[in-house]
């Protein structure tokens, strides 16, 4: 046996493309189009003209961004987790408290979803069952019970579900959680500030519940890489140890002063979600004039199919317009592409471009 063949070998995650072109409308990542709020701004300017954050270690708890995160969200410190960005929070989830999953009760979440979730279920070893959606893409919350057969060791599932940009219901949303008071259901809210309905509410309920939220979104910080969940007490708890058991200093100074200075921005953050949400509004309404269909989205992007053209047919008739979105070749949905919302110059011309194809097309 060779040293290669004592390698652990997965399939890793496939990110959006990074263009190295200039006039390029990118679309393909679902980053926020506008600039961070300017406290953050203010924030970096205040790291220039001190260094000493480069040689200093910085705050193992980041104490300073995870007291922020508390006052805006009304719970103790001690029930919140930070990481570098969501990916981080998720993986360590994974790594505490899905590792217990058998063949006859595996982690499950949704068969079209994030595509991180089997990698990490892959890379932890993890038994895992991807849940069917129903025709029209949304989860069906009786798949998920154990009074239903569905014997599961955990949960998780994206709410709004990416790619497709669907809405659960709270009431849903619970019927999940109660249905399942022996697992940890995990819901990653990374596009909820859009539109969506949090299940924050639902923690005062239940214990074997977390909530995993993200920046990189709604907050235009993508690049600094903070995310973070909120839980019980106990879970959090468990998070730590495990985070603290191989590396203390995970976030950097910098990401954990930008990232304060952006919590505590509420009226940027609410201006900006208001106005992308509104973008999204009516750019769907334009599409859907030109024979597009899509599921209803409550995210910062739109996941739409044509009936007269592949996804990898239309996207490439894009990207040879400069404009970049993220198709997907898999059973069910590659036909589709998933579009995010930028501004309103960038949806109006993404919409130009859409015109142009189709009556190339006639």
């Amino acid at each position: 046996m060779s040293w290669e063949d004592k390698i652990r070998k997965v399939e890793p995650y496939v990110a959006g493309e990074q263009p190295r072109e200039k006039n390029i409308i990118k679309l393909n990542t679902n980053e926020c189009p506008y600039p961070p709020a300017p406290g953050v701004q203010a924030a970096v300017e205040q790291l220039a003209e001190d260094s000493s954050f480069l040689r200093l270690y910085p705050d193992m708890d980041a104490t300073p961004l995870v007291e922020a995160l508390a006052a805006q969200y009304g719970v103790d410190p001690d029930r919140i987790f930070v990481g570098v960005g969501s990916d981080d929070v998720l993986a360590l989830c994974f790594l505490t408290f899905f590792t217990a999953a058998t063949r006859e009760a595996p982690l499950l979440f949704p068969d079209i979803t994030y595509s991180f979730y089997d990698v990490w279920a892959d890379l932890y070893r993890i038994p895992y069952r991807a849940v069917p959606l129903r025709e029209d893409f949304s989860i069906d919350p009786a798949d998920y019970l154990p009074a239903q057969g569905a014997e599961n060791s955990g949960i998780i599932f994206p709410n709004p579900n990416a790619p497709t940009g669907l809405e659960l219901a709270p009431a849903e949303v619970e019927r999940i959680i109660a249905g399942n008071p022996d697992s940890i259901v995990i819901v990653d809210e990374a596009y909820v500030d859009f539109g969506g309905q949090t299940a924050l509410p639902l923690l005062e309920k239940y214990d074997n519940l977390l909530v995993v939220q993200t920046f990189s979104k709604s907050r235009a910080m993508a690049g600094a890489r903070v995310g973070f969940a909120i839980g019980s007490k106990k879970l959090i708890g468990y998070l730590k140890d495990v985070k603290f058991s191989f590396n203390s200093y995970t976030m950097n100074l910098p990401a954990i002063r930008i990232g304060t200075a952006a919590a505590l921005d509420t009226a940027w953050f609410e201006e900006t979600t208001g106005k992308i949400a509104a973008t999204r509004e009516r750019f769907k309404a334009q599409i859907r004039a030109l024979g597009f269909e899509f599921p209803d989205s409550r995210s910062n992007f739109v996941f739409a199919r044509h009936p007269a053209f592949g996804g990898a047919e239309l996207q490439k008739a894009l990207r040879a317009r400069g404009i970049i979105v993220r198709h997907f070749e898999k059973p069910r949905i590659a036909d589709y592409l998933r579009i995010t919302i930028g501004t309103d110059e960038q949806m109006d011309a993404v919409v130009k471009a859409l015109q142009e194809i189709l009556a190339e097309k006639a």
